[in-house]
């Protein structure tokens, strides 16, 4: 019993299967998605965001020589199309920002990069807030021999990808860990039936039979757990049967020897120290096939 003990002290400090395995799961799951995240944004969403900064960029460099080159009568009614439709406004002789360091997200740097490369110079962004509260990006823009303002609304701005992929892992790490609970308990249930039944023999209970189902390997060992344990069953009804049957076989000369030193006692004889020899070689006859048995078994 101290080894039985001894080993249960040392792996109940151990992690069980199933926390291993959730945990295996839980982290291989992870770095699958963060593999995910890393490759749909550097091949699918950066190409996206780059394609559309370019795009805003021409639209603003356009809307400021196309301003540039219309007659003063029609200005207005162009910057109030361009207000309308695009969210766009244009600012005359409007002094060039300088690098406030003002932080912005991966969008907004490529509508700096794509500007200078329009531009042929740095160009930097100023912060603004309308009276409605919708915040606005300001640049200078050169055109007809004057400095432009063009300012767009960040509300034209409406894919954020890098929120998308943290709300997305958010919503599927929930899931990832119930799927990783649910797989971990189905590989380790079998597992553990089978630690506690092999406890249970150990104790010396009876054994217990085990389902044969789940994957071929879990249901093979299942399988040779149930064998050895019908054998052990077999051992031991052998072994019961064995013990009566000893037990049975040696009442009688007992009882035969208890009788005849009862008799011995009344009255001497050499017959009967005789018949006690008999009864005792048979006894030990008997123990000898017995042992012989127990050995065979």
């Amino acid at each position: 019993m101290q080894p039985t003990a001894g080993l249960s002290d040392t792996g109940s400090h151990k992690r069980t299967l199933r926390q291993q395995t959730l945990r295996a799961m839980l982290v291989l799951v992870l770095l699958l998605e963060l593999a995910f995240a890393g490759v749909a944004l550097l091949f699918v969403l950066k190409p996206m965001a780059q394609r559309s900064a370019d795009d805003l960029a021409g639209l603003m460099v356009l809307s400021a020589q196309t301003w540039a080159e219309l007659p003063p009568q029609t200005r207005p009614a162009f910057q109030q199309e361009l207000h309308n439709r695009y969210r766009l406004s244009l600012l005359p002789d409007m002094q060039p920002p300088a690098d406030n360091g003002m932080t912005h997200g991966l969008y907004i740097g490529f509508v700096e990069q794509s500007l200078q490369q329009r531009t042929g110079h740095a160009v930097y962004f100023r912060r603004q807030t309308d009276a409605q509260g919708h915040i606005w990006l300001w640049t200078s823009i050169p055109a007809g021999g004057r400095d432009i303002g063009v300012g767009f609304d960040t509300g034209r701005i409406q894919t954020q990808p890098i929120r998308a992929l943290l709300i997305g892992l958010a919503l599927t790490l929930p899931l990832s860990f119930l799927l990783a609970l649910w797989w971990a308990r189905r590989i380790s249930r079998p597992l553990v039936s089978m630690e506690q039944a092999a406890a249970g023999l150990a104790r010396g209970d009876t054994p217990q039979r085990l389902s044969q189902s789940g994957p071929r390997e879990i249901a093979n060992l299942a399988a040779h757990f149930n064998q050895m344990a019908e054998r052990i069953d077999a051992l031991l009804q052998a072994r019961t049967t064995l013990l009566v049957g000893v037990s049975h076989d040696l009442r009688s000369p007992l009882a035969r020897i208890r009788l005849a030193l009862e008799l011995q006692r009344m009255a001497p004889t050499p017959e009967r120290l005789d018949q006690i020899e008999r009864d005792v070689l048979a006894m030990d006859r008997l123990i000898g096939e017995v042992l012989a048995l127990a050995r065979g078994l």
